[in-house]
């Protein structure tokens, strides 16, 4: 696990050693019933260790915001002029008092914290069930994954001193569940079916350009990082599932091309054919294929379930001297199962690596705009975070469709972005009272793009199969990314970073525009394609040859 070794001051025997000043006590999160598809039973085991982290309230959120829009609006003098890590953790690092009002009031249950991040903003320890229960006056108990039958302790509400309210944001994992798949509650859809190789021409006409631009040689300055499955405790990518790709689909390329594995939290990568992911292997096969020398790097990210894999990854990006210039990950989940403060944090470790010039990309999930029982639609994360990209998928050629299962729509949690305002309010003009009260019109809308994301040939068992899913776009898209930084890095240019601002503005006529189909959920058609931005494929599929135009290529 990424947290540190934890200092207990009195050891597991003496946490009654500590006596604790008696103090006034409110509840900081709570949740109305038990998480969907988990069931509760019974309480937990007093004596279980629980590993626990506190966020504590950091110095300067609206400040890191306007540094992040001002290195990436491309109307802004500041515009490229990435941050250094250490000016980015000045905007996050907590004030003198908050640390030293929390960690007096851990001290006084004998407690020793140690951080979690470089700049301490969060921090951990290990408590049994039964301490955790007396200091945050919770209720523990033992939760069942009814899919997977995995069992995780939590509580559906917990509480803090009312003193400590301006110092904590928030204490996990306490009320958000562990699971965090697909929408659909599983992984990402994917289609298996054996076919023939055939090079993939169909990604030549999604980017209209021709398919050599992919076999040149580059010079290879930016990276791509791409994140594997989160609801694995380990994720293994087939080395030669990979060449053979290669072999097959890019034979101007030298077959005994690699990439760099990166483990967090303990993850493995065993080459056992039976432990492989479908998801692994595309997203390697499909970004080192595409962004051909672009230098790739496959992070793993092992013993943390759920939800803590996101944040694990974004605590080491953030912990590198220099991070990738492209991230992209193909996994999202529904944004109502955590807890908003949660995702709030995690979205503002999001606009930490955008500042300091990485793109992030997510693709936006398998459920259309949510599961057929609900009674409104369902955004997913992190793809709904407004620092991010998230990636649609469409389907087709001459013209394009939106995939059907193309998750899209508004956030519950997080507003309209500014340099989004425009677009979404077209679209909201355009749509009428169509689906009133059944989302929310005021806030982030997703996707931003979209590639094509049905039959795509990849390789697995050594033979030729096709994969489908929002989960294809992203990689695809981010080699795009990955592309256009390479020329840019060669020319003296920075990389592009936070990408969104440059869409809406600059980049939004480098795109085509899909007006076809829509994404079906809850009982209802889903938000339908038009003309411009919609919830379904965002702005559109890239022009390659737009897109040089438009960032300064």
């Amino acid at each position: 696990m990424i947290i540190p070794a934890v200092f207990v001051l009195c050891g597991m025997i003496g946490w009654a050693c500590a006596t604790p000043t008696a103090r006034s006590m409110q509840v900081h999160e709570s949740r109305e019933a038990v998480p969907h598809g988990f069931v509760s039973s019974g309480s937990a085991p007093p004596e279980t260790l629980l590993d626990l982290r506190i966020a504590l309230v950091q110095s300067d959120i609206p400040g890191l915001h306007k540094a992040l829009y001002d290195v990436s609006m491309p109307d802004s003098p500041l515009y490229g002029k990435h941050l250094t890590k250490e000016e980015v953790e000045k905007y996050v690092i907590p004030k003198q008092g908050t640390v030293a009002a929390v960690h007096s009031w851990l001290a006084g249950h004998g407690i020793g914290a140690s951080n979690v991040t470089p700049t301490g903003d969060w921090i951990g320890f290990s408590v049994p069930v039964e301490k955790a229960a007396e200091m945050f006056e919770a209720e523990f108990s033992v939760y069942t994954h009814q899919d997977s039958g995995t069992t995780s302790i939590r509580t559906l509400s917990y509480s803090i001193p009312t003193e400590l309210v301006d110092h904590i944001e928030l204490v996990h994992p306490t009320i958000s569940p562990p699971a965090f798949h697909a929408v659909k509650g599983s992984e990402v859809k994917r289609e298996a079916s054996a076919g023939t190789a055939t090079a993939p021409a169909l990604n030549c006409t999604v980017y209209r350009s021709p398919w050599r631009l992919f076999s040149r040689i580059i010079s290879g300055l930016s990276r791509i990082t791409t994140t594997p499955p989160t609801s694995l405790t380990f994720v293994l990518t087939r080395s030669v599932l990979f060449t053979t790709f290669l072999v097959d689909f890019r034979p101007d390329l030298n077959p005994n091309t690699t990439f760099s594995v990166i483990a967090v939290d303990n993850a493995t990568n065993s080459q056992n054919a039976s432990l492989a992911s479908d998801e692994s292997n595309f997203d390697i096969q499909y970004t080192v294929g595409l962004a051909s020398g672009v230098p790739v790097d496959f992070i793993t990210v092992g013993n943390s379930p759920g939800i803590t894999n996101f944040h694990d990854t974004a605590i080491f990006l953030l912990n590198q001297t220099s991070i990738s210039h492209v991230v992209t990950t193909s996994y999202a989940g529904a944004e109502k199962d955590n807890s908003p403060q949660l995702l709030r944090n995690l979205c503002n470790m999001y606009a930490q690596i955008g500042a300091r010039g990485t793109s992030l990309l997510f693709s936006s999930g398998d459920g259309g705009v949510g599961l057929s029982n609900c009674t409104t639609f369902i955004p997913t994360f992190p793809t709904d975070c407004p620092f991010v990209t998230a990636v649609g998928a469409t389907t087709n050629v001459g013209p394009e469709t939106a995939a059907p299962f193309s998750s899209g729509g508004f956030s519950n949690y997080f507003p309209t972005p500014s340099y989004q305002t425009a677009a979404v309010s077209g679209y909201l003009s355009a749509l009428g009272n169509q689906y009133a009260g059944l989302f929310n019109c005021s806030g982030r809308g997703f996707p931003d793009v979209s590639a094509q994301g049905i039959r795509v040939e990849f390789v697995k068992h050594q033979a030729n199969f096709t994969f489908r899913g929002t989960s294809v776009a992203s990689p695809i898209f981010a080699s795009i990314v990955a592309l256009l930084n390479d020329e840019l890095i060669a020319a003296g240019k920075p990389p592009l970073g936070f990408l969104n601002p440059l869409l809406y503005s600059t980049a939004a006529s480098a795109f085509t525009d899909v007006t076809i189909g829509s994404n079906p959920g809850c009982g209802t058609n889903g938000f339908p394609a038009k003309v411009g931005w919609d919830p379904v494929t965002g702005l559109g599929t890239p022009n390659f040859t737009k897109l040089r135009t438009a960032v300064g290529l």
